[in-house]
Order: C-alpha cells, then structure tokens, then sequence
C-alpha cells in the first residue's frame, strides 16, 4: 500500500467513524427534543404556574430550527397527574412528571427516581438577609427609573420580539424599582437557566470554606481517580471555568442544531447526568482551551450532592440551611435527575426578588448580616476572568473584567467595567455593579442575539436613573 493510498485509507476511516456517531447522536434527537419540551412545559405548569403552551411557543419563537419541529409535538398536559407528556410524529415520547419540593423530573428506565425531600421544619428559619422590600410590588419614584423599565418592557418595531418577564433593581440592598409581564408577579418562580450554574459555584464555594473540597486539587470523580487517566488532571477549578476539556459538545448554542450534542443526551436522555459528563473523554489537556457546556456543572452537582450525603434530599437540605435560608429565598425549586442528583446546569426557579437576592450576597463579597457565606474573597475569585474564555467568564459568573471579547463588547456597548452577573440563555440575567452598589434582575423569553434583550439598555438606564443625570427624561 502506497503512503497516498494510507492516507486515503486514514481519512476514510474517520469520515466514517466522524459520520457514525453523528448518526448515533441524530437517533437521539427526537427525545431531546421531546425531553427538553415535556420537561420545560411542566415546569412552568407546575413550579412556575405560567400559562405553559405560551411559553413553550414563546420559546420555541426564539431558538433557531425549533419551529421545525412544533408542528410535528403532541402535547398532552395532565393536570390531575401533574405531569406532562410529548410525543413526535405519533411514536418518540417523553414524560415529565412533578413532586412537590423537586420540580419535575424526566422518566427514564424503570421511571424511579432518588429524591425523597427532608424533613420540613416545623418554623420558617430566620434570614440573615434583611428584607429587601415589602409585600406589594415596587413602583420607581424616580422617574427615570419609570422610564427604564418601560424601555424594557416595550417590544422593538421589528421583530423578534424580547419577551421581558420581570425586571427588579436593588441598590444597597433595597428594592427601588421592579415590574412584572401579565402572568408574572413578585410570587412567580422563573427559571434561572444557566444562571443556575453561579448557584452551584457558591455552593462549591461553601464545601471549599468547610474544606470538604479543595479548588485547585483534582476533582474527587471516583472514574478519574487512576493516575494513568488524563482526566485525573481535571480540578474543580477547571470544571467551574469550562477548561476541563472533556469531549461533550457545546451549551452556547440553543437551537435544533445543538439538540445532538453530548451534553444534551445527558440532560434529556441519560437517567444518570453525571455519570454519562464523567465518563467523556478528553478533547483538550485540562486547563488549555474553553469550552463552555453544561456537563462541568452537572459533574458538580454530583460533587455536591456526593460530599453532603449522596441524596437528593441531603442537597436540598444543605443548599437551604447553608445558602438559600441564610438569604431568605423561600420560593428556590432545584430539579434533579432520576438518581437524585441536580441539575445545576440550568434547572432552578426562584422569584425575581430571589435571585436578587443571590445577587446581593455577591455585592456583599459573600457575607449576610455577621454571617460568612462564601469564603472570604469568593465574589473577587468567580468574576476573576478565564484564559482564553472569550465570552468573558469567571469561575461560575461572566465577568466583564480583564480583556476578553465578550468583556470589550459589553463595556463598549454600556456595561460597567466592574460588573459581573449570573447568565441564562433566552435573556435571564442577575446582574452585580459593585461601584453603583446595585443589582440589577431582569428575565425574559429573548434570542440569543447580542443586542435583543435590551440589558445593555437597561442597565445604562438605571445607572443613569440612580445617578441622577436625568438623561432618559431628556431622551424621551
């Protein structure tokens, strides 16, 4: 055999192999897809308790190549049952069922899950967090402030419309100004997307400050633990950056497209995440290349919930006394998977006060009241930006410091230089001004598209507002 002959013979054999597992992963397509609707329409039916065929049209609008689909879904919600179930074409189902405390839950295998919930307390524990507002919804008394949230609320010319859903402002700790969509209020849990992930990197941040988890050792996953396995390398830092290198796809893209992604398979097919995350291989050395997608998260959630328990009801119990109580974030729903562990990729509802709330523990550099929640110096180390991370991301929160291409794009169009935020796709963000002392909240049903939401507006509005420069009512 001649050298060319090798080389065709090279290049055949991965077209083919390269071609194969395409093959395999489009097999999955129909229940991803049927996965990702049953379980996000029952979601909202039952955590958020939002009209569920809006939002899933509403969504479906938004995410390139959807729409293909929407024709061929039956969906069938079954409110006695409190469950939800897809089917396309007539054959490929799905079924997302609901229990109280844990959201909803996809069925797979023999459709058991390991999520028994803790025992309730007998009295609501007591915040460290002081109230940050009362209970009727906040209505600006600047009013620039007013005309800020109608900038947000108000729907471009042209289409695609953004979709605002709850807009809440904190400044030192206060609520100045919110406003909520038709079927949402201040009681309204809205899902965080991958806004969920800054979730799981305070509570790595809390097993750190126990020293139940070191950041920059190897991650205690039990499948890397040979010392001859590359994957060995990978710490609990890598996996908060996206630079673990492990061969999973990527979660930057919602759309059709990405539905064949490994990373997908494991969230809407897999009846075990993490396990499907931990045994990828390796793509990259960890720690020499980003790659932002949802299995470093769900393989900290199985870190999570490995190190307090091995349950999902030890999880819950832990998130809540630890970090969600401390907060007073009473309405946190946190889904996990049929082996108890969650979803922290993307799966937690909380109301808009809620998440601001999260945010606020982060303009306080971690501490509530005279409690210490975060160790010391957590807030500065997850908005400290990744090498080579050009959205501009931290470890668990996007950044705008250092000199990424998503930083310069954000400060060119805007952002303030020191701000950080918590980020999920469709336009959900919780964003952290620590030289304007605010907070700002704001989710939505958005493309992707940079620009679309309006965030940069707003924020730029609302700094204008709470500076007193009066430049909307001079634009308007």
């Amino acid at each position: 055999m001649t050298r060319k002959d090798k080389i065709i013979l090279l290049v055949t054999t991965t077209l083919c192999g390269a071609l194969a597992l395409v093959a395999v992963r489009a097999r999955d397509l129909p229940r991803v897809a049927t996965g990702f609707v049953s379980q996000t329409m029952c979601s909202a039916a039952f955590v958020s308790g939002v009209d569920p065929d809006q939002l899933y049209l509403e969504t479906a609008s938004v995410m390139p190549g959807v729409g293909l689909l929407t024709w061929a879904m039956d969906r069938h919600i079954d409110r006695k049952a409190k469950e939800v179930t897809v089917t396309l074409l007539g054959r490929r189902k799905s079924r997302a069922v609901y229990r109280e405390g844990l959201g909803c839950y996809l069925v797979q295998g023999d459709g058991t899950v390991d999520a028994a919930l803790p025992p309730q307390p007998a009295t609501m524990p007591h915040a460290s967090l002081p109230d940050i507002a009362g209970a009727s919804i906040v209505e600006p008394a600047n009013p620039d402030l007013r005309l800020a949230l109608d900038r947000a609320f108000a729907e471009p010319d042209a289409r695609p419309v953004r979709h605002t859903k709850a807009v809440v402002v904190l400044r030192d700790g206060r609520v100045i100004a919110e406003r909520y969509a038709p079927g949402y209020g201040i009681d309204t849990p809205i899902h965080g997307w991958s806004a969920t992930k800054s979730v799981i990197s305070a509570l790595i941040g809390i097993l750190a400050r126990d020293g139940k988890l070191v950041v920059n050792a190897p991650a205690p996953v039990a499948a890397w633990q040979h010392l001859d396995d590359p994957r060995h390398a990978i710490t609990v830092d890598h996996l908060l950056r996206h630079t673990a290198g492990l061969a999973m796809g990527s979660s930057l893209n919602a759309s059709l497209a990405s539905a064949i992604a490994p990373v997908n398979q494991a969230k809407y097919v897999a009846r075990d995440m993490a396990a499907l995350a931990e045994n990828a291989a390796l793509e990259t050395q960890p720690g020499t290349a980003f790659n932002y997608h949802d299995g470093n998260t769900i393989i900290l959630s199985r870190l999570i919930r490995d190190a307090v328990g091995g349950h999902a009801a030890d999880v819950l119990r832990f998130a809540h006394a630890e970090l969600f109580d401390p907060l007073g974030m009473r309405s946190v729903t946190l889904e996990v998977d049929a082996t108890g562990t969650p979803d922290g990729s993307s799966q937690m509802f909380a109301t808009a006060r809620d998440w601001a709330r999260f945010g606020q523990l982060y303009l306080d550099d971690g501490v509530v009241g005279d409690r210490r929640i975060l160790p010391e110096g957590w807030a500065d180390y997850s908005s400290t930006p990744t090498p080579n991370g050009m959205i501009g991301i931290g470890a668990g929160f996007w950044t705008n410091r250092g000199d990424s291409l998503g930083a310069k794009y954000r400060i060119d169009h805007g952002w303030p230089a020191d701000a950080f935020f918590a980020k999920g796709t469709l336009g959900q963000y919780v964003i952290v001004v620590p030289s304007r002392r605010l907070v700002i909240v704001r989710f939505g049903i958005s493309p992707n598209t940079p620009g679309i939401d309006g965030v940069a507006e707003l924020i730029a509005d609302v700094i204008a507002a709470t500076a007193g420069r009066g430049r909307l009512a001079a634009d308007n």
